[in-house]
């Protein structure tokens, strides 16, 4: 596949090694981001340096009409249809329709060492927490010269 290549990727080339599928990675989510959908509104909350939450705001949805994947760095959030539920009709009694359920898929690309701590639909918020753990020899430490 052939990606854009943007001017920020190829001043940071000289001081990097391993990271042309992360370029890539960008370059695709750059080019979609002019056609990407805003449905439904979310907020990324950085709690503290190690642990962040998103909040998507999913009025009128319950627990069994979403569904939450994570795969190979990519969490994805898509609301799904409940095949025994009926579709309101227009003329059932709706005067005005403001408050939408329509079809979503929202796509979030997590860093290697960020894990989902869990998920929780209250009140019309869907909250996914997250956490980087930093495993041992990647912590900070003094090296002795000999």
């Amino acid at each position: 596949m052939t990606y854009k290549t943007y001017n920020i990727w190829k001043d940071l080339r000289p001081y990097s090694v391993g990271f042309d599928s992360l370029f890539n990675h960008f370059n695709l989510h750059l080019d979609h981001s002019k056609s990407a959908v805003n449905f439904p509104p979310y907020n990324i909350v950085e709690v503290d340096n190690f642990n962040w939450k998103i909040e998507m705001a999913l009025a009128g949805f319950g627990k069994k009409d979403i569904e939450i994947e994570y795969s190979n760095n990519l969490l994805t959030v898509e609301s799904v249809k409940d095949k025994d539920t009926k579709e309101v009709e227009e003329n059932d009694g709706v005067v005005f329709k403001g408050i939408s359920k329509r079809q979503f898929k929202k796509t979030f690309t997590l860093a290697d060492d960020v894990v989902i701590n869990g998920a929780e639909l209250k009140d019309g918020m869907l909250v996914i927490d997250l956490e980087k753990i930093v495993p041992e020899e990647k912590k900070t430490r003094q090296i002795k010269i000999k």
